[in-house]
């Protein structure tokens, strides 16, 4: 299997793609100026005990308050307490971390108002992102994520992966960190440190201890909580750090600081692997260059084709998303009720796997398969259900299907599902349904063209057209670009994008940053 990463990195957002043999199998799409907020900790304020809910409210600095329940404390809850106040008591000087001595454990059982107090200051980690209505949810029980292992203060504790099945290699990575790791920490060996030398261990934990200690830092010199104490990775290698694996063919960023960051980090955690990462220069977007764009129009939105002429209807409520399944119109024909029903419902498990990772859908998920008659269908489509969702990170939940033909499946949420507007709105008539002639389109992008250079002079800049425009423009030995260019000199660039809807345009000058031309000329 071919697995390829795309970072596509513009002035305001940066979008990531993964392929699977080039198929799109997951999509992240996020503003630059928005901060990936899970995995950040927090030096909070408790804001509102909530006994009824055995939880409280904490203002970590988000426009609604988060939540925390007491079974998110931790077990070593009264040991970070104890050592905040005495950080926080002291400005000049840092309590060392290796002298402190814990506390006993939280009781699992127990209520949140003889353990917290409104105006409390709390150290705290953000687990899930503001979803809908809801707020971010906490933990207090802190950790920091690497390649490798999983940095948990004030627990002695050695874990090693359940995913690792040797016997011996397992008992190899528990004594080899318990050797290494200082005192006052745990530490959860991950899967992938299977085979790992101690050089590499030991380098990883070092960083990761020196998280830690720049944490404790910032939580000595915050003056007023709530205070930003650590700061996950940037979005593109969090994403790498999580499911980075030596079979990645390529990856490829079409921005130098952003590759440059990247290529420094799979150096760091995979030296040998560190000449897949590429620097993409080519003229076409980079999604439209490897053919992400079509696959991203084609895979969103409520109605989703698959084979045969088959499709899904996918909708999202605050409770659930709820799967349609419907069986189109059959190109090959099939009389057979039943083994129709079968083949459609085996395509739907196998693109519904897909779209529960490319969109990132989370919590209760509903599926109305089409009815079949025999148990035994409906037991080689659970099965196949199953083993499609085997591939997926995230903590799933399969059932198999009820007497009404529907199929339950939770999935774990973290952050909201991608929603990607897929329709486009006519730019030309906003929605009015009236545009101007279309023959006329070139000459008003000369117009624009005149306009840019002798009244903004603005000499060098891109114009992205749809790909039919951009033909048309190009077209011939003396193009009309090539007149333009004659004209009005050579700074002209034409590019096709596949984003850009037919009778639409965007300029953009020499340093990438788009010039809003509709506001220029009405």
């Amino acid at each position: 299997m071919t697995i390829e990463l795309f970072i596509d990195v513009q002035p305001k957002e940066i979008s990531i793609a993964l392929t699977e043999d080039k198929v799109l199998m997951e999509f992240q799409k996020e503003g630059r100026e928005a901060s990936f907020s899970v995995g950040n900790m927090y030096l909070g304020r408790v804001k509102k005990i909530m006994p009824a809910l055995n939880a409280c409210f904490v203002d970590v600095g988000s426009q609604k308050e988060a939540f925390l329940h007491y079974q998110d404390l931790g077990n070593h809850f009264f040991s970070y307490q104890k050592y905040v106040k005495q950080v926080v008591s002291d400005r000049r000087k840092l309590a060392p971390y290796s002298k402190v001595t814990g506390l006993p454990e939280l009781p699992k059982e127990g209520s949140i108002s003889n353990v917290l107090q409104t105006g409390q200051e709390i150290m705290v980690q953000v687990v899930k992102e503001p979803i809908s209505t809801k707020g971010p949810r906490l933990t207090a029980d802190l950790s920091f994520a690497g390649r490798f292992l999983v940095l948990v203060p004030f627990s002695d504790k050695v874990s090693v992966s359940s995913k690792i099945k040797s016997a011996e290699e397992r008992a190899r990575l528990k004594q080899l960190i318990q050797s290494i790791k200082p005192k006052n920490f745990g530490v959860i060996v991950r899967t992938v440190a299977e085979g790992k030398r101690v050089a590499e261990l030991d380098a990883e934990l070092k960083i990761l201890v020196k998280q830690w200690d720049e944490a404790i830092a910032k939580v000595q010199k915050a003056e007023k909580p709530p205070v930003l104490i650590y700061e996950e990775n940037s979005r593109a290698v969090a994403m790498l750090r999580d499911f980075f694996n030596p079979s990645y063919e390529a990856i490829y960023v079409n921005d130098e600081a952003v590759y440059a960051e990247i290529r420094n980090y799979v150096a760091l955690i995979a030296p040998e692997r560190a000449h897949v990462v590429k620097h993409y220069t080519g003229n076409l977007p980079i999604f439209d260059n490897f053919a992400v764009t079509k696959q991203i129009k084609s895979s969103f939105g409520r109605v989703v084709p698959y084979k045969g002429g088959a499709y899904l209807v996918i909708e999202h409520t605050e409770a659930l998303h709820v799967v349609d399944v419907n069986s189109g119109n059959r190109s090959h024909g099939n009389t057979n009720q039943e083994e129709n029903a079968i083949d459609v419902n085996l395509g739907a498990a196998d693109e519904l796997a897909r779209q529960f990772r490319l969109r990132d859908m989370g919590g209760i998920i509903i599926v109305d398969f089409i009815d079949m008659d025999t148990a035994e269908n409906r037991q080689k489509l659970y099965e196949r259900m199953c083993q499609n969702m085997q591939r997926d990170r995230a903590k799933h939940n399969i059932l198999p299907l009820s007497k009404f033909g529907l199929m339950q499946i939770t999935r774990q949420r973290v952050r909201p599902a991608m929603d990607v507007a897929v329709e486009e709105q006519c730019p030309v008539c906003s929605g009015q349904g009236t545009i101007k002639s279309s023959i006329l389109f070139t000459d008003s992008l000369e117009t624009k063209i005149d306009y840019l250079i002798n009244k903004l002079k603005i000499s060098r800049f891109n114009l992205h057209v749809h790909p039919f425009i951009a033909a048309y423009i190009n077209k011939g030995v003396f193009s009309l670009k090539w007149r333009w260019r004659l004209k009005y000199g050579f700074g002209i660039r034409i590019t096709p994008n596949q984003s850009v809807p037919l009778l639409a345009y965007t300029f953009y000058d020499a340093k990438g940053e788009e010039i809003d031309m509709r506001e220029e000329l009405q």
